[in-house]
């Protein structure tokens, strides 16, 4: 980008942008709550271009904001384009969860292998987890012997028209195939003197099967989601809860093994989403029987008001120990349990606000507008 560029005035839009790009990077565990915050202040402050691109530069284009990445501005697209060009991240880029996760495969792999030692395999777990960029966790297994199927480095997301029509493409080419193997088999196991006088089934004219879900950021689907939580794992403990308005995530302890954890997609059923990794035995979990859903609901109703944010919505809530020594001011101190909700709109104006599991809000940080 030139020093020109990076001087033009930023509007509202793109201080949003810049916002939702942190919000995603920080669901991902790319950034902590502290960097999130300041970061996100920093964005709500920011008079040019230059100043939001120093705010996400060293961050890896969240999936989330892919799917917003046709609404930002060009010069931002162009800047990200140029500086990913090269189809890998940079060193320096910061790593997601997931990143922490597929590092400490291998070196679980190593160690079963024999390529590490008990002395060795210990510390290289916990710097694992504690890695910051992409070069941190690629420095820690540099030396290791990989198998041909590992998980290669993250890659910046190439452009989805190509993926949509290759994903037609295949989809019309496997539709021709099938019905090409039917005429055939019709041909071959009928008799031919028999006419054929059933009537093509129009598959378009079969109506999918569908399970209602209720939006899982109000008391209802708060509700539902607690009692196929228990239903399933037997118990309402989690490291890490996200709900979104149709699906959320989940992190816990292996039950029965709490040194070890891993993931879960909730689409209205659960679906194991991470491998198994190593977990601190001492982690802190929330018990999630201990939300007030009723005043929670009410809160989450309220929350566009709350934040005055224009036509918002909730985006997502959050539901973990809390882990920023900041909040203490706000009555919730580090290693009690902080329930977090996101709220904005569709031109990306938001805010934020804090609450206790019993549903009592202990601070807001509302839209500017």
């Amino acid at each position: 980008m030139s020093t020109a560029a990076g001087r033009i005035r930023a509007r509202d839009l793109d201080r949003a942008n810049a916002s939702g790009l942190l919000d995603a990077a920080y669901a991902e565990g790319q950034l902590g709550a502290d960097e999130y915050h300041d970061r996100t202040a920093q964005a709500a402050a920011a008079k040019t271009i230059g100043e939001l691109q120093g705010l996400t530069a060293d961050l890896q284009t969240p999936a989330l904001a892919r799917e917003l990445g046709a609404d930002r501005p060009s010069i931002t697209r162009k800047a990200l384009r140029r500086a990913r060009s090269a189809g890998s991240y940079p060193r320096h880029t910061r790593a997601r969860d997931a990143d922490r996760a597929t590092t400490r495969e291998l070196i679980d792999l190593a160690r079963a292998e024999g390529q590490l030692s008990e002395e060795e395999y210990d510390p290289l777990t916990e710097l694992a987890g504690e890695a910051r960029t992409l070069g941190d966790l690629a420095d820690l297994v540099a030396d290791l012997q990989r198998p041909a199927t590992a998980t290669s480095a993250p890659r910046p997301p190439r452009s989805h028209r190509r993926r949509w029509y290759l994903a037609a493409v295949t989809v019309a080419a496997v539709s021709a195939a099938a019905a090409g193997f039917l005429a055939v088999a019709r041909e071959r196991d009928e008799p031919r003197s028999v006419a054929r006088t059933e009537a093509a089934v129009d598959l378009r004219s079969v109506q999918p099967l569908v399970i209602a879900t209720p939006n899982l950021v109000t008391a209802e689907g708060i509700t539902t989601f607690l009692r196929n939580y228990q239903a399933k794992f037997g118990d309402l403990q989690v490291d890490e809860l996200r709900l979104f308005p149709d699906f959320g995530t989940v992190t816990r302890a292996v039950p029965g093994q709490p040194n070890r954890k891993v993931g879960y997609d909730y689409r209205g059923g659960f679906q194991q989403s991470s491998e198994i990794a190593t977990r601190k035995t001492d982690t802190p979990t929330v018990d999630l029987g201990g939300l007030n859903v009723e005043a929670i609901g009410r809160a989450l109703a309220d929350a566009a008001a709350a934040v005055r944010v224009p036509d918002g919505v909730v985006s997502h809530l959050e539901v973990s120990v809390n882990d920023v020594a900041f909040y203490a001011q706000f009555g919730i101190g580090k290693g009690q349990p902080v329930v977090e909700v996101y709220v904005s709109n569709s031109v990306k104006e938001s805010g934020h606000f804090i609450m206790t599991l019993a549903g009592e809000v202990r601070r807001v940080w509302a839209f500017e507008g």
